[in-house]
């Protein structure tokens, strides 16, 4: 399955990630997408080494969508925003899936699965995403059937 694959996962680099999704894709690189992280030094030197040996850029939104971005690679954004953000720049992945994002604390957040907290603003940004033509799809691993996302958030009134 070559391509450019996006997952939203505010965990970013990880297992899930590093082992079943980099081998069931075929991914032979990872770009991490996020702003901030980018601009920390410590994340820039510690995510590629949590990638288990795997080339992993890490990159802001623009950087990202001046990169040439090779087949088989996934982008890991860190939320909604970035991905928007990615597709409003040009970027046309078959789908993006919505993996793991943990809900930060300190937020007014509804758990939509078992492993995805999404804020008013953050839903906003899901259905911008899927407004743009995008696919929008959850599936935490490989093996999961994926489930559209923005009925997901309808039936918790987001």
């Amino acid at each position: 399955m070559a391509g450019v694959h996006v997952r939203i996962d505010n965990r970013l680099v990880h297992g899930q990630v590093t082992v079943a999704w980099t081998r069931r894709l075929g991914v032979r690189r990872l770009v991490v997408c996020n702003d901030d992280v980018a601009a920390d030094d410590l994340q820039r030197m510690l995510l590629p080494q949590a990638a288990r040996g795997l080339p992993t850029d890490v990159l802001t939104v623009a950087e990202t969508l001046e990169a040439t971005l090779e087949t088989d690679v996934m982008i890991l954004a860190k939320d909604p925003e970035d991905a928007f953000r990615l597709v409003e720049g040009g970027l046309k992945p078959e789908t993006v899936n919505v993996g793991n994002v943990a809900p930060r604390p300190g937020t007014a957040y509804t758990m939509v699965t078992r492993s995805i907290a999404v804020t008013a603003d953050e839903a906003d940004a899901y259905r911008k995403l899927a407004a743009a033509g995008v696919p929008l799809v959850t599936q935490l691993m490989p093996q999961d059937k994926p489930a559209e996302f923005v009925p997901l958030l309808d039936r918790k009134g987001l």
